[in-house]
């Protein structure tokens, strides 16, 4: 086949292609790389600044691109949103892809109309970005910005349209196969998330008797979005009370590259607070034997069919049930190397990019056939 990934979140499209590669595919990657990530890709599409000058060449860059971009049996896109450009111009260049290649697909990985709609109805998720139980979160200013684009905003026809356009919607996460499967239980296939673990640094394995090294990367922009702070608040409390036990490794907006690094010199990472599941961040850490504190609710396990392993220390989106575990963690050091070799275990039995790739190409034949 010849596939064609249309945007990039976390570096999914971007392992994935490395997977389809390896099973004897063609595969082109398309991005801006995800922003200051820098994520790597085949044909860049980065946009310089938001000044119209810079705009209209952007525009006219994405036209061109996307012009010779033909003949593909598969184009999926990252997002209805799959170019840096308003909602409201997408839509020429979907039709453009649509009618000279031969199979669409939308991907559910993030940000978009289902998500905010799902989260926002206070009952499918015990927890979410958007609501704790009944209790919407709609004060909070970044969720504000989401629920006024993806609600009722100019992103939402976009969204509901390509949904309903697309030949087949693959879910990532057991959240958003949540979102969009009552909407569309006919072309919605759940495909976890794909890692490549030979492009993973070495992991520092734990020595017993050492303070346990905690990695928290922070994106300032997301902090209090992603639940960040109030992890972070519960860890210094735990390094406060046992300041022999427990370092904090804490980094701000660094280049991937210079991440995996700092990262693979840790034990345990900070994943997001209101996830029921790891998502690219948690995996890649997992897949080099760190321990992910953040989601590991029931349906993950559930939606991937495990049974025996529970790497992941799950953590309610409470300072005090944060504070609770990560200090078990500290107190309980023996933990550590069991939840590593299981995390680095869930990784390969669920994540290996060669088998989620795999994965991919039956769902897009079925979608096809």
């Amino acid at each position: 086949m010849r596939i064609l990934l249309l945007g990039d979140y976390s570096n999914v499209h971007w392992t994935l292609a490395q997977g389809l590669r390896a099973c004897g595919h063609e595969a082109t990657v398309v991005s801006d790389g995800d922003g200051w990530k820098n994520y790597p890709r085949d044909i860049d599409l980065k946009r310089r600044s938001l000044r119209p000058a810079d705009t209209l060449r952007y525009y006219l860059r994405c036209w061109h691109t996307l012009s010779r971009l033909r003949g593909y049996d598969v184009v999926q896109l990252i997002n209805p949103v799959f170019l840096d450009l308003r909602a409201q111009r997408i839509p020429p260049f979907y039709r453009l892809l649509r009618k000279h290649n031969r199979h669409l697909f939308l991907g559910a990985f993030g940000m978009d109309h289902y998500w905010v709609k799902t989260c926002l109805d206070g009952t499918t998720f015990r927890y979410s970005d958007f609501n704790i139980g009944p209790h919407l979160r709609t004060d909070e200013p970044w969720n504000k910005d989401f629920i006024r684009d993806w609600l009722d905003g100019e992103k939402t026809q976009l969204n509901i349209d390509i949904a309903n356009d697309a030949d087949g919607i693959i879910s990532g996460l057991y959240e958003y196969d949540r979102c969009y499967r009552p909407a569309f239980p006919d072309k919605t296939t759940f495909i976890p998330f794909p890692i490549d673990c030979s492009q993973l640094p070495a992991h520092r394995p734990y020595t017993p008797g050492s303070p346990i090294r905690f990695f928290a990367g922070v994106q300032k922009s997301r902090s209090a979005y992603k639940g960040t702070d109030i992890m972070l608040r519960a860890l210094r409390r735990v390094q406060e009370k046992h300041p022999h036990r427990c370092e904090i490794v804490q980094v701000e907006n660094v280049p991937f590259e210079q991440y995996k690094q700092l990262m693979a010199d840790s034990d345990v990472i900070l994943d997001q607070l209101y996830s029921y599941t790891p998502a690219m961040n948690a995996l890649q850490a997992m897949a080099q034997g760190l321990i992910v504190v953040g989601g590991g609710e029931p349906e993950n396990y559930s939606i991937l069919g495990e049974q025996e392993l529970r790497p992941i220390v799950n953590v309610q989106p409470d300072e005090e049930d944060c504070f609770r575990q990560m200090e078990d963690l500290v107190l309980h050091p023996e933990r550590i190397p069991i939840l590593s070799r299981q995390s680095v275990e869930y990784i390969k039995r669920h994540h290996d990019h060669i088998r989620v790739a795999r994965r991919y190409l039956d769902a897009w034949q079925k979608a096809m056939d």
